[in-house]
């Protein structure tokens, strides 16, 4: 693997002390935060999505201070699933009193490479995934949140689609086809969910998540005629939501989005768990590993709050009216 393969940041400050006091000063913490798909450089309480900035916040709140006692370093694989394994195994030789990650297939790789570093993860259903057998005792290395809500989510989501687009008989789920496997989004499940409103889905991605990749499937929709899209929760494709949202609009596609993220980019509306709780959780884990617990004490969480956040200068950009019903269960309306 040469160094265009691979993107590490490694945050923080350089700890170099008078001879004098190294003796009475702690050594710092070393965290290794491993994203899918969000560039390294964006991994930061300023930059990034909004689970990560809120997440940073916290653990700072908490007493973790990136550059005073805790050193951050970072890892993308930037959409490259190929890449999971080298950088698992990367961020193991480190040696990090913990590492946080995200999406299903890059904790198994993690877990594959330690089974002793704790690892606090925010992922799909961890337990039909395989990676853990208990949420209240996950046990092993591994702890943190999961924004999977049950196959319910997708009716729902399908329903608010329906409900803002009555004729939408076709949808496409702007998706990898290995979510299946991943456990993020069971695609039955979805598809079973489409034939009880009369909506026939398709997946016009692959494997891999990056702008040509995106931008041949927003062609592809164009050419089977689909009347929305809904795009998956996975964070190798929340890391390409600029472009997503950007094409959506080009081609005139109503859509719906995992997360409010997309929106504040000028998405036209997300159904989202609140992931500011789910954050907050992620960065009390970590506080309370590096002050000496073990991961696999610590329940995992899942959500217990969705919120529906409308923007309507997208909808008017669209001419789309959207319905006084959708407007008044909006949790946030964006003018």
């Amino acid at each position: 693997m040469n160094r265009r393969d691979l993107i590490v940041m490694l945050g923080g400050a350089a700890f170099v002390l008078p001879l004098s006091t190294q003796a009475q000063q702690p050594m710092p913490r070393r965290l290794a935060f491993v994203h899918s798909g969000i560039p390294a450089d964006q991994l930061t309480e300023t930059a990034g999505p909004f689970w990560v900035r809120r997440f940073f916040k916290t653990l700072g709140e908490l007493g973790d201070v990136e550059g005073r006692n805790l050193v951050v370093e970072r890892y993308s694989a930037e959409g490259h699933a190929d890449r999971f394994a080298a950088i698992a195994v990367l961020v193991v030789r480190g040696k990090p009193d913990v590492i946080v990650a995200n999406f299903n297939p890059l904790v198994h790789a993690l877990k594959e490479a330690t089974q002793t570093i704790p690892i606090v993860a925010i992922i799909g259903d961890p337990i039909r995934s395989g990676l853990v057998e208990n949420l209240g005792r996950p046990g092993g290395n591994l702890t943190g949140v999961s924004v999977d809500a049950g196959v319910e989510i997708y009716g729902k989501e399908l329903q608010i689609l329906k409900e803002v687009i009555p004729s939408a008989t076709k949808v496409a789920y702007l998706g990898t086809s290995g979510q299946a496997e991943a456990s993020w989004v069971p695609v039955p499940a979805l598809r079973e969910a489409g034939q009880r409103l009369g909506i026939a889905l398709v997946s016009p991605l692959d494997q891999e998540v990056s702008e040509p990749a995106i931008r041949r499937a927003f062609a592809e929709m164009a050419q089977q005629q689909v009347d929305a899209i809904l795009v998956s929760a996975e964070g190798s494709t929340i890391a390409h939501r600029a472009l997503i949202v950007e094409l959506a609009a080009q081609s005139r596609l109503p859509t719906l989005y995992p997360y409010r993220d997309y929106v504040e980019e000028g998405g036209l509306m997300a159904y989202a768990p609140d992931l500011s709780e789910l954050a907050k959780r992620m960065a009390e884990d970590v506080h309370q590993i590096l002050t000496g617990a073990k991961a696999g004490d610590i329940p995992m969480t899942q959500p217990t709050k969705f919120e529906l956040i409308i923007n309507l200068k997208t909808a008017k950009a669209l001419d789309l009216a959207i319905p006084q019903s959708i407007l008044a269960r909006a949790d946030e309306v964006i003018e």
